[in-house]
C-alpha cells in the first residue's frame, strides 16, 4: 500500500491551508515527495503557493553542516534564492523579525522516534513563536522509522531540560511528528493554531522499509535506518569520552575508545544475554570529532531481530559495561552540552541524572531497566490520549 506523506497530502488536498498567505517553510535534506522532490522547490514551483521565507534546523537546510554542535549561518537558498534563517544559530527559536513576512508555518522534517534529537524541539519553539506573533503553524506528517508502537527508556525530568530533550517524554517515544506536535500544543500548553496534516497508509507497527516511503538521512549520521535503529540507544554514548562512530560510515553502530580490549567487551556485552543483536568486536579510526585518527577498540552492533532489539537498554550497558571494565580511563563528556553549562552532559542526553548515578553505583542491568518503568507507564497514558492512527 502506498504511504502518501503529510507534505503530498498537503499539496493535493489541503491546499487551500495556503493560499493567500505568506508561507515560511521549516525543512531540511529529507523533506522529500516520493520522487525525492524537495519541499522547498515544490513549494518555490506551485502557482498557489507564496513561498517567502525558509527555516533551517540542526545541520542546515540542505544537511551539509556535519558537526554536531556547529551553529548555521542564516544565508540564501541557491536553489529558490529566498531566504533562510537558521534556527541553529544565535536563536533556537524565531524571531519577530523572522517572521515579519509570514502569515503561517510548515513543518516537514523527517524524526527518529528518539526524544534526544534536536527537530522535535526547533518544531516546538517553531509553534511557541507562532503562538507570541499570531501566526498558525501546519505539521506534515512522516512515518516514525522505527515503528511507532514501542516506546522505552527515561522520561525526562523537567529540571534536565535541553535542546536535546524540552519536555517528558520517553527515550523512545513511539510517536509521529504529527503526534508530537498535538502533545505539545495540549498536554504542554503551547497552545499555537496548529493544523495536522496526517499520512495516509501507514499503520503504527510499521518500519519505514516496510513502507514505500523515501528515505534520505534526516541527519549526516543517520545514513541508514540501521543507525536509526540503534540510535535510541547509543546516543548515550555522545555524554561520554567513548567514540559513537562519528567520522566513519557506521556512526552509532560502532562504539569504542582507544583503551577498549575489543574482544574482551564484546563478551561481556554478550553475557548480557540481550534478544536480538550481536556484539562484533573490532578495532575502528574515526577520521574526525573523538579519537580522530585513533584506532579504537570495541564493537559493532548487529541487530539480528530488530523487533526483539531494544536499544535503549543495550546503549546504557554499551556505557555501563565500558565504565565498570575499564574504569580508570572511562570519563564521562565535560560540559556544556548544547548549551547547559551546570549539568553532566550524560544527565542531559538521559533527562536525569539517575541512570548516571545507577552506573557509578554498580547497579544491574535488570535494576536499571526496572527503575524506568513507573515513568514510561505514565507517559504511555498520557501518549494514548494523543494517538492518530
Amino acid at each position: 500500500m502506498r504511504t502518501v506523506l503529510g507534505l503530498e497530502k498537503l499539496l493535493r488536498d489541503k491546499i487551500d491551508l495556503l493560499r493567500g498567505a505568506r508561507i515560511g517553510l521549516i525543512c531540511n535534506q529529507a523533506s522529500v515527495d516520493h520522487e525525492l522532490r524537495h519541499a522547498a522547490d515544490l513549494f518555490h514551483e506551485h502557482k498557489g503557493i507564496n513561498l517567502t521565507t525558509l527555516f533551517g534546523p540542526q545541520h542546515g537546510i540542505r544537511g551539509d553542516v556535519q558537526d554536531n554542535m556547529v551553529e548555521t549561518a542564516h544565508a540564501v537558498d541557491r536553489t529558490t534564492g529566498i531566504p533562510i534563517y537558521s534556527l541553529y544559530s544565535e536563536t533556537r527559536e524565531p524571531t519577530e523579525e523572522m517572521l515579519e513576512n509570514v502569515d503561517a508555518l510548515v513543518f516537514d522534517m523527517q524524526d527518529v522516534g528518539c526524544r534526544i534529537y534536536t527537530f522535535i524541539y526547533t518544531l516546538a519553539n517553531c509553534m511557541r513563536a507562532a503562538k507570541k506573533y499570531g501566526k498558525r503553524v501546519i505539521v506534515c506528517d512522516r512515518p516514525n522509522p522505527i515503528n511507532g508502537e514501542t516506546v522505552a527508556g527515561t522520561v525526562l525530568e523537567p529540571e534536565y531540560a535541553s535542546f536535546v530533550g524540552q519536555f517528558p517524554i520517553a527515550t523512545r517515544h513511539g510517536m509521529t511528528v504529527c503526534e508530537l506536535a498535538q502533545m505539545f500544543k495540549e498536554q504542554f500548553d503551547i497552545g499555537c493554531e496548529l493544523e495536522t496534516i496526517q499520512m495516509e497508509g501507514w499503520s503504527r507497527e510499521q518500519w519505514l522499509d516496510e513502507t514505500d516511503a523515501p528515505w534520505v538521512m534526516p541527519s549526516p549520521n543517520i545514513p541508514t535506518l540501521d543507525s536509526a535503529t540503534v540510535f535510541p540507544g547509543t546516543v548515550h554514548v555522545e555524554g561520554t569520552q567513548i567514540s559513537e562512530g562519528r567520522g566513519t560510515t557506521r556512526p552509532f553502530e560502532l562504539n569504542g575508545a582507544p583503551y577498549i580490549l575489543a574482544e574482551e567487551y564484546a563478551e561481556h556485552l554478550t553475557r548480557l544475554g540481550f534478544p536480538g543483536v550481536h556484539f562484533r568486536g573490532c578495532g575502528f579510526q574515526p577520521t574526525f570529532q573523538k579519537h580522530a585518527g585513533v584506532t579504537c577498540g570495541g564493537v559493532q552492533i548487529h541487530v539480528t531481530d530488530r523487533q526483539e532489539f531494544e536499544p535503549v537498554i543495550v546503549g546504557v550497558a554499551i556505557v555501563k559495561v565500558a565504565y565498570d571494565l575499564y574504569t580508570e580511563h572511562f570519563r564521562w563528556k565535560v560540559p556544556p552540552y548544547e548549551y547547559v553549562y551546570d549539568k553532566n552532559p550524560f544527565d542531559v542526553i538521559a533527562g536525569t541524572n539517575k541512570l548516571r548515578v545507577a552506573i557509578e553505583r554498580g547497579d544491574s542491568i535488570e535494576t536499571i531497566a526496572a527503575s524506568w518503568r513507573e515513568g514510561l507507564d505514565k507517559f504511555k497514558q498520557e501518549r494514548a490520549q494523543i494517538l492518530l492512527y
